[in-house]
Parts: structure tokens; C-alpha cells; sequence
């Protein structure tokens, strides 16, 4: 970690020339498995790939930037969700803001959750289609407002729907909530819905066996008519996919615009994919997926011990700490910073102005003695900024297990 320094209030900042650099206990990555590491499997075979295939293809995957290994991730992908087929591209945004528009179209509805990630809300403009919008993970006001477009029809003529989407995200990365996917999907039944699911920080953190919300759920991945997700988090790469049946996948290989322009995924990021999924499949990496569970409950419930306001699911490795007042997001980060934490601070736009936040995410790699660490300088410095807001202390006089 290296200081910044700024002479117009952080609008702009540039690195301290004094600065040497220092190590911190990173609690604001997204490596939730600890994939993205320096050494190791993943590293190693991601190493052989540039050898043997070079670092770019410098052609888009509908001419000449298809390889065997991009045809092998592409079904390790669907292996690894359960589903017929899938299709990978190069940036994890692109997957949304592209993909969308080609599966949704104007005359179709789409209802979605309030707080879906910019991806989804800038694919969904593009696409033309109607969008309502329900409260965030409220199932009864989902079915309020489906059934509700559903009778009065098109805003215009009044016509039925072309076809009805409902989108949802499976860990929300601002709240730390988790999708009420069982809910979900017996309402997308009863009307007749398709379901699009975005998985991009639920897919390896997720489920027993690391396969995402759905696997946490234990539901049929069949039940979800488009899985979308990305390698930027768990697996410690770059790009996205959309995974579901063959014919959606054929249809997206020549018409995704994410997939016929831009130059194909670099061999080592596809290869990286490829040997993370199948540790998870097969090897050591399901370890790593209880890992990160045991880390992200321990953590979560040694802070609302200690007096924080804590948003989120106990089970997600998105961990919300409630600040409140924007004046406190710098200094919060700053302090932990002076103490050899790397957190996140988070305020408006991205949340209410009323609800400032810290974010942590959690990671196999972190260990109980770092986690530990960590609490006790974040548990200083919430002391020293004021910022233990909860009436009641959880757990209060009682050993947090790990």
C-alpha cells in the first residue's frame, strides 16, 4: 500500500514521492478465494499457457480468436454450474451492458430489484425493454408489481407483454444481502417469468460446493433460464460468462455483440479460470469455499459484537459497516490505513447519503490470526471515531467460534 497525497481535497491525488510503501491486511479485494495469488497452481499453469499460446490473440473469437482453450473454459464453465452451455467474454461489465439487449427487447417487461449493479441498469436502457423496479429483495413486492404490468399490459396499447424478465443479482455488493432465490423462482413459475440471475460475487464464494446461490440453495440450476457471472472475484481473473441452455448460447455466439467484436480472453487469464474452477471441482480449492465461510461468519459476528451496525446475510462474504456520516468515511479508512488496514469507504451516489459505509470482503486467504488483527485496530478505531452505533451488543460476553 503506498500513500497518496492531494492538494484539492482528494478530487484528484497522486502517489507521495516520499512514500516506500507498506504492507496491510487487504480487507477491500474481491479475491474471495485467495486465487489471484503470486504462486501456486493457478499461477503456474497460467504461466505455461503464456508460453505455449502468447498473451493475446489480437482477433475477435467469431474470426480467428477462438482456441481449444477458450472452447475448454467455455465448457468447464458449464460443468461447473450444472448447465448445457456458456459463453465467456473478456470484461465482467461488457457481460450485462452487452448481453442484455441482445436477450431482452423493446416490448418485453423486465422487473428489477432497485439496487441491481450499473451493468444491469445500463444493459437494460440500451435494450429498450420496460423496466419496473421493486424493493430491494422484497418477494411480495415483486409479485405486487409483476402481477400488476402483467394485467394492464403495454403503457401504449395495452398489448401483452413479448415476454416478461424478472433480474436479480445473487450476492448484492453494497448490502452484503443474498437473493430470496427460492422465492424467486416459484413466483417466475406461477407467472409464466424468465429469471435472470447475476452471480458475479455469489459464484465460488457461495454453497457448499462453491457453485454459487443456487448451490447454496440446493436448487436446479435448470431453474434459472440465464446465469450470468464473472471471474473478476473468485476466481482471480478477468471476463464474464452467460451460461443456460444450448440454444440461448448459440443464439448469444452470433448475435453478442461482447463476443463477435472485442479481441478474444488472453490465454493465461482463460487458463487461470480454468485451473481455480476445477481445484474447486476437484482438487484442494473446495477448501478454500469453507474457508471463506468460517472467515466471513467469524468476522461478521465479532463486529456486531463489538457495537457496529452490520448490514447483510450472516453466510456472505460482503461485509457492510454502517458509518452514517460522510465526514467519517475518509477518516475511517484513513486510520485503519495508519494501522496497516486496506479497507474500502463507500458513500454517495453508490449508497443513500444517509447510509455511508464501510465495506469489507472477506477471503480464504486471510487467516484467524490477520482476521483477528484486523478486529482489534477496527475495533480502536471505532472507538475512536464514535461510530459503534448499536443499541445492543450481539453475542455480548460470549467466544465467537471460528
Amino acid at each position: 500500500m503506498v500513500d497518496r497525497v492531494s492538494d484539492d481535497d482528494f478530487w484528484s491525488f497522486k502517489i507521495s514521492e516520499k512514500s516506500a510503501g507498506k504492507e496491510c491486511i487487504n480487507l477491500g479485494s474481491y479475491n474471495y478465494l485467495g486465487f489471484a495469488e503470486s504462486d501456486g497452481e493457478c499461477t503456474n499453469k497460467a504461466l505455461e499457457a503464456v508460453r505455449q499460446h502468447g498473451l493475446a490473440y489480437c482477433s475477435p473469437r467469431q474470426e480467428l480468436g477462438t482456441s481449444r482453450i477458450h472452447q475448454e473454459l467455455e465448457s468447464t464453465v458449464a460443468e461447473f454450474l450444472g448447465v448445457q452451455d456458456a459463453i465467456t467474454v473478456g470484461m465482467g461489465f461488457a457481460t450485462n451492458t452487452l448481453n442484455l439487449p441482445m436477450i431482452i427487447s423493446k416490448g418485453c417487461l423486465v422487473i428489477s430489484d432497485e439496487l441491481n449493479h450499473a451493468s444491469i441498469i445500463l444493459g437494460l436502457r440500451l435494450s429498450g425493454a420496460t423496466v419496473a423496479v421493486f424493493k430491494h429483495n422484497n418477494v411480495e413486492h415483486l409479485e405486487k408489481v409483476l402481477r400488476s404490468n402483467i394485467v394492464k399490459g403495454h403503457p401504449r396499447s395495452g398489448r401483452p407483454w413479448k415476454k416478461v424478465f424478472i433480474v436479480v443479482e445473487g450476492v448484492y455488493s453494497m448490502e452484503g444481502s443474498i437473493v430470496r432465490l427460492p422465492e424467486i423462482i416459484a413466483i417466475k413459475k406461477r407467472y409464466g417469468a424468465y429469471l435472470y440471475l447475476d452471480e458475479a460475487h455469489s459464484v465460488g464464494a457461495m454453497g457448499p460446493r462453491g457453485r454459487g446461490i443456487v448451490d447454496y440453495y440446493n436448487l436446479n440450476p435448470m431453474d434459472v433460464d440465464i446465469l450470468m457471472g464473472t471471474f473478476t472475484k473468485s476466481f482471480g481473473a478477468a471476463g464474464g460468462y452467460i451460461a443456460g441452455s444450448s440454444a440461448l448460447i448459440q443464439y448469444l455466439r452470433l448475435r453478442s455483440q461482447a463476443f463477435v467484436y472485442p479481441s478474444a480472453m488472453s490465454a493465461p487469464v482463460a487458463q487461470q479460470v480454468i485451473t481455480s474452477m476445477k481445484s474447486i471441482m476437484y482438487g484442494k480449492g473446495i477448501l478454500r469455499v469453507a474457508q471463506l465461510a468460517r472467515n466471513s461468519k467469524y468476522f461478521r459476528q465479532r463486529l456486531q459484537q463489538m457495537g457496529f451496525i452490520i448490514y447483510g446475510h450472516d453466510d456472505s462474504p460482503v461485509i457492510p459497516l454502517l458509518l452514517f456520516m460522510p465526514a467519517k468515511i475518509r477518516a475511517f479508512v484513513l486510520e485503519c490505513l495508519r494501522h496497516n488496514v486496506a479497507t474500502v469507504g463507500v458513500g454517495f451516489p453508490a449508497t443513500k447519503m444517509t447510509e455511508e459505509r464501510a465495506r469489507f470482503c472477506m477471503s480464504a486467504g486471510h487467516t484467524k490470526e490477520m482476521i483477528d488483527e484486523a478486529l482489534d485496530i477496527i475495533d480502536r478505531v471505532g472507538d475512536y471515531l464514535n461510530i459503534k452505533y448499536s443499541k445492543r451488543k450481539l453475542f455480548h460476553g460470549k467466544t465467537i467460534q471460528y
